[in-house]
């Protein structure tokens, strides 16, 4: 993976010029307060979203236990946080072949931002509500499925090894392991999302056009966006049964699948030159007791963005199921 080093030589310059700067004028603009920020529009009048951005980060979704009670780290905490993530990526096993991760996952841009312990920002203690009934049931079913034919065939894979989805791409929008980066694009009509990884495309309608009938149903959900004073409302429905969220440990990143009855708002603020504060609410009474609320911060960088050709190099999972057939094989041999 290429490093991204876009900002170095600007930061060397600009803490430069801070050092040339006397005590007296730098205590004098320091009392001088902030000017408004404006934010930018589109020639068609709308908050300009447009550019690259991205949403990485080392937030967990769910508060860890040593954050129990705490809703933000301090400065020192992050910056701990922050390098014991790097260290854990960068201590990676001999004998764990798939890729390098000090490659692949290398960014220059910091990941821990601001600087909370949880994306899930309700329930207040930063966890997921607990499971229906229901979505225990489906769980259950999925996890021995994956303990006793994990390679049956490429649809017992998940959506990640097959290139399919990683569940990045939302909504909601919770970020990739490496190049979790980002283009908006703006029309009069259209609010356009599109990923690095996977490729995933979303083209959200701003001008008014309803939902799809309930009975046609996508795996990203059917998204219409309305524009709130400076605030981008999307609101998502028509979800399928597989809309994945996060991993599983055994086969997969993703182990929690919504239901059909997922209904997804997300809120973007551009709240100065270089940020946007995501905001999101997850409701499905199919699969959680509760509605819960996460947010995240997303920021600009230069660009560009690349395509992401895995499919093409997708040898990994033609191998899984080689090698399965010759265990099965061997089993029926020692028989």
């Amino acid at each position: 993976m290429r490093l991204r080093i876009f900002g170095a030589l600007t930061a060397v310059a600009a803490l430069s010029a801070l050092s040339t700067v006397s005590m007296p004028l730098a205590a004098a603009r320091a009392a001088a307060p902030a000017a408004a920020w404006n934010a930018p529009r589109t020639p068609d009048g709308q908050p300009d979203l447009r550019g690259f951005w991205t949403n990485s980060t080392v937030t967990p979704l769910e508060r860890p236990a040593e954050f129990a009670g705490k809703e933000f780290m301090t400065e020192q905490e992050a910056e701990a946080y922050e390098k014991r993530r790097q260290l854990q990526e960068n201590s990676q096993a001999k004998d764990d072949i798939h890729y390098d991760n000090v490659i692949w996952q290398k960014e220059s841009y910091e990941k821990v931002a601001h600087r909370r312990t949880s994306l899930v920002v309700d329930p207040p203690d930063g966890k997921l509500p607990p499971l229906t009934p229901a979505a225990q049931v489906r769980a259950a079913v999925r996890a021995e499925a994956a303990r006793t034919g994990p390679s049956d065939s490429a649809q017992s894979r998940s959506l990640g090894e097959r290139c399919i989805s990683w569940g990045n791409e939302g909504p909601p929008m919770l970020g990739s392991t490496y190049q979790a980066n980002l283009q908006f694009m703006q029309t009069k009509n259209a609010f356009v999302i599109r990923h690095e990884i996977m490729n995933g495309i979303r083209i959200v309608p701003v001008d008014g056009t309803p939902h799809l009938p309930n009975n046609v149903r996508l795996l990203h959900g059917d998204s219409r966006g309305r524009w709130d004073g400076n605030t981008l409302v999307v609101d998502t429905t028509n979800f399928t049964d597989a809309t994945p969220f996060r991993g599983p440990p055994a086969t997969a990143r993703q182990d929690i699948f919504s239901g059909r009855d997922l209904h997804v708002v997300e809120r973007f603020t551009r709240t100065d030159a270089n940020s946007i504060n995501y905001q999101f609410t997850v409701d499905d009474p199919s699969t959680w007791v509760k509605p819960w609320s996460g947010e995240m911060l997303i920021r600009k960088w230069d660009g560009p963005i690349y395509e992401y050709a895995c499919h093409e190099g997708n040898y990994g999972l033609g191998f899984i199921l080689s090698a399965a057939r010759v265990q099965e094989r061997l089993a029926g041999e020692s028989r």
